[in-house]
């Protein structure tokens, strides 16, 4: 099919020969906006799903509603009455669309290499209101956002955030847009199947946001930093959702060698990778990109969006331990290097004054097709219903578009591979980042601009200091803390570092240590190593640590390798770290959690596709003993673990449903499991911290669920939150809880570790990061 002549026009660089500034379109609408309606499926408007997968879905319906209705929920959060002083001013309340009260639109455009530009809009409110933050997605290809951020990325846009999109290739594939029974009679067609997907997507986006799947979008061309061009969308009713198309040639095979791709680019196969464009985009000249300039361009575009949140997907999937095949498209994490570099340039050559701090969530790829489903009923139909319109089931030409206006690749299974039914952060799920000390001190570890984030408060009622970032680049997201015998603190984490050849790019585990207790001081950064022999081996995929401290005084870190078996090492007295130890188990997944019981024995879990596996020790300083089966049922993967009760306490998700689940498990002549409780909860997912009465994680609608105690329901919170809450003990008698929002700004708040109590306000800590 020949290229259609554009119908959109051409904006010049801002500024340069022939033409204006370009317009900024966020600043030409009110910025904001309630939750989009996104349950009508416009497919079964138009011609219903087939009847058996309808049926199918009204039964899951029905038995959702019935296990609610039955569901006792045993915690809450609520507001005390008569806070510290200290939170008093600080106070703060979001609803609905009042997210972006006071705060302007970004400045969505202009050229993706400009520096320039009004980036702040209007004057914030008097009220110390949170900023909504600014979210960037950077993904291989048009579907992966909509399988692996979602729901995430639904509640960004139903919350008024502004929220773009990245798609680094064209997804052109074998360019055969046809379901399966037709693949064989339609001619291939790759510019007609990448503006297909193209149509899809923005189907998608305009129904998650506005509710009407033929929503306007203005597109445009848009000069790179790299020296090509890209196409740009913004939603004309919502401007702060924008779509970024770089159009580069995918590999076209998930596994196999490939030269012409991402991967042969990264590993130096190909010098330069080309456009592959679209038959329907306005951008009509031709270009290649080498290595650094993919580089560049997305340097470029973090410059000109100002993310405070960076979500993309693993650059360390690992590969099947039977066939040593990849667990995940080659583009997918290949093109997640390619934003590592991207973010650790822009961290590195970008004044800190000039752009905001930013937080990064990496996402699983394919591999969640073999994990417990990690959503609720209701979350996962709704994630399917954009699928559904990405697929575009009716097959009305509401795009207006000959070649189609969606990706008929999927249409026979828009579930994918079980993807509608769950989602999975790669890294940044450990809940330990938080803790306190001797003197009632708080202190907060998190990963901002690839560094180490600390915010600490002196005492119970001191002021509040950072974020300071502690030297060092490269960190991974997520980072675990333990208290050392004389009160100092270390904390924990992966960092990634890569070179000009492919074999210089490498994950190990790294900790820092403070230099007294009390001081905000650290040492530098020392490397444990990795148990992987290379990035050829297993790309790297070793989980972030679990750290615990025995009785007798030993740390311990604990990785889960790329076979999927469990690795540690151990602190000696002197000060040295023993090599890395097998400890066995199998098929585990995610990162491994650790804590010590009232014995002083470490225990280490882990999940897998089917239960948990366990290690304790026979005794303080002794060996972590072997493999144990816990006998609990299947859990979906992030895992929460702490002290208590004379053993260790779990707590975990139920699959299908998002309920919080708990069992103590004791030592005591081996692992034994005790009383598993079902505490119901907001049918959310990912991490559950627990310190005291008071249990939180994420809920459904992506907002921080919170509970207090045994007989009181589930709240929400206002906060939408990157990676996974932490919370801890502030001597016996109050507990402290924190997230960091999708601003990348830290939250605190604490209640008496009491059955009867309450939450105080919500503290935002350090300057506005909208300021910068």
């Amino acid at each position: 099919m020949p290229e259609r002549p554009p119908s959109q026009g051409h904006t010049p660089w801002p500024g340069g020969p022939g033409g204006d500034p370009f317009e900024d379109p966020a600043r030409a609408g009110a910025p904001g906006g309630g939750r989009a309606t996104t349950r009508a499926r416009a497919a079964e408007a138009a011609e219903p799903a087939p009847a058996g997968r309808r049926a199918a879905r009204r039964a899951r319906a029905a038995e959702a509603s019935g296990q609610r209705g039955a569901r006792t929920r045993a915690r809450v959060v609520k507001g005390i009455a008569g806070a510290a002083a200290v939170a008093a001013g600080c106070m703060f309340l979001l609803r609905g669309s009042e997210a972006l009260s006071g705060i302007g639109g970004i400045s969505a455009l202009g050229s993706l290499g400009s520096l320039g530009g009004d980036r702040h809009g209007p004057a914030p409110a008097a009220v110390d209101a949170p900023d909504p933050g600014r979210v960037l997605q950077i993904v291989a290809h048009p579907d992966d956002d909509l399988y692996f951020m979602n729901p995430d990325l639904r509640y960004s846009i139903a919350a008024g955030h502004p929220v773009t999109t990245v798609y680094l290739t064209a997804g052109e594939a074998d360019g055969i847009n046809a379901t399966e029974g037709r693949q064989s009679t339609t001619p291939p067609n790759k510019p007609a199947y990448a503006e297909a997907r193209q149509n899809g997507i923005r189907a998608a986006y305009a129904q998650m946001a506005t509710g009407d799947r033929a929503s306007a979008w203005k597109r445009t061309v848009v000069p790179t930093k790299g020296g090509g061009q890209a196409e740009v969308d913004v939603l004309v009713a919502k401007p702060e959702v924008n779509l970024v198309w770089l159009q580069l040639r995918e590999a076209g095979t998930v596994y196999d060698s490939a030269p012409d791709s991402l991967h042969g680019l990264w590993d130096g196969k190909t010098a330069a990778l080309g456009a592959q464009l679209s038959s329907g985009t306005p951008v009509k000249q031709r270009f290649s990109y080498s290595k650094d300039q993919v580089v560049r361009t997305l340097v470029g575009v973090l410059e000109q969006y100002k993310p405070t949140t960076v979500r993309t997907q693993d650059p360390t999937p690992g590969r099947f331990p039977d066939t040593r095949k990849y667990t995940d498209h080659q583009d997918h994490f290949y093109g997640a290097r390619f934003v590592q570099a991207a973010l650790a340039a822009y961290a590195k050559d970008v004044d800190a004054k000039d752009r905001p701090h930013f937080a990064v969530q990496n996402y699983l790829g394919y591999s969640n097709g073999s994990l417990p489903s990690a959503l609720g009923p209701d979350e996962a139909k709704e994630k399917l219903d954009i699928l559904d319109t990405y697929a575009w089931l009716d097959k009305q030409n509401h795009c207006g578009s000959d070649a189609g206006c969606g990706d008929l690749k999927v249409a026979d299974h828009p579930a994918g591979n079980g993807w509608t039914s769950t989602v999975n952060y790669a890294r940044g799920t450990g809940t330990s980042w938080l803790t306190s000390d001797k003197e009632h001190g708080l202190w907060a570890f998190k990963v901002l601009d690839g560094q180490v984030a600390l915010w600490h408060r002196s005492g119970p009622i001191g002021a509040w200091s950072g974020p300071r970032l502690l030297p060092g680049t490269g960190m991974d997201p997520g980072a675990a803390t333990v208290t050392l015998p004389d009160g100092r603190i270390a904390v924990f984490g992966t960092r990634t570092s890569f070179g000009a050849r492919p074999a210089e790019y490498r994950r190990e585990v790294v900790y820092c240590v403070q230099k007294g207790p009390g001081t905000e001081e650290f040492g530098d950064w020392q490397s444990l190593g990795t148990p992987e022999t290379s990035d050829e081996n297993w790309t790297s995929d070793i989980s972030a640590p679990a750290v615990a401290v025995d009785g007798s005084g030993q740390p311990a870190a604990y990785v889960r390798d790329g076979a999927g078996t469990l690795r540690g090492r151990v602190q000696s007295a002197n000060g040295s770290w023993g090599p890395w130890t097998s400890y066995g188990g199998a098929d585990l997944h995610g990162t491994p959690v650790a804590a010590t019981d009232g014995a002083g024995r470490r225990m280490v879990f882990a999940a897998t596709t089917k239960s948990v596996v366990g290690w304790v020790q026979p005794k303080p300083g002794a060996p972590l003993g072997r493999a144990t089966p816990t006998g609990l049922p299947d859990t979906t993967l992030p895992l929460t673990a702490e002290g208590r009760e004379g053993g260790v306490r779990l707590w975990f998700r139920k699959p299908g449903s998002g309920n919080v689940r708990t069992a103590l498990v004791t030592g005591d002549g081996g692992l034994k499991v005790n009383h598993l409780t079902d505490l119901g909860g907001l049918q959310g997912f990912g991490s559950v911290t627990a310190s005291g009465h008071v249990l939180a994680g994420r809920s459904a609608g992506g907002l921080l669920g919170s509970g207090l105690g045994p007989g009181r329901p589930w709240e929400r919170s206002p906060l939408m939150f990157v990676g996974a809450p932490s919370s801890t003990m502030t001597g016996r008698n109050l507990v402290s809880l924190a997230v960091v929002g999708l601003d990348a700004r830290l939250y605190v708040t604490s209640s008496a570790d009491d059955a009867d109590a309450h939450l105080a306000p919500w503290l935002p800590v350090g300057p506005r990061n909208a300021e910068r």
